[in-house]
């Protein structure tokens, strides 16, 4: 029961991250084409509320989906089962959503 709803789960979020990566793949080529700069881009993204919440959703939605690849990778190459393998899943989960969750204070919290 529990690989049904993990695999429900990440295909759920790869479907949340499918518009999300189309979004942000938009807004790097307005940026690019535009010419901004970096502190040009940061002007723009700190203080938002709205670039949070895409790239905090963005980043949940990534660190579920590879955390839950990397479980089926770990337990088909490694042989891992069990706690060994749930307790490695949490951590990768927690370790992506950490990095991403700096990530995205960095370029929204003025």
């Amino acid at each position: 029961m529990l690989d049904l709803r993990l695999y429900l789960l990440q295909r759920i979020s790869a479907l949340v991250m499918a518009p999300l990566v189309l979004g942000h793949i938009a807004v790097m080529i307005y940026a690019a084409q535009g010419g901004l700069s970096a502190a040009e881009i940061l002007g723009r993204t700190q203080g938002s509320l709205g670039w949070a919440l895409f790239y905090g959703l963005f980043v949940a939605a990534v660190s579920v989906h590879g955390a839950i690849g990397l479980r089926v990778i770990a337990h088909e190459t490694l042989g891992w089962r069990g706690r060994v393998l749930s307790g490695a899943t949490w951590l990768v989960f927690l370790f992506l959503l950490s990095l991403g969750a700096r990530a995205v204070w960095a370029v929204t919290v003025p």
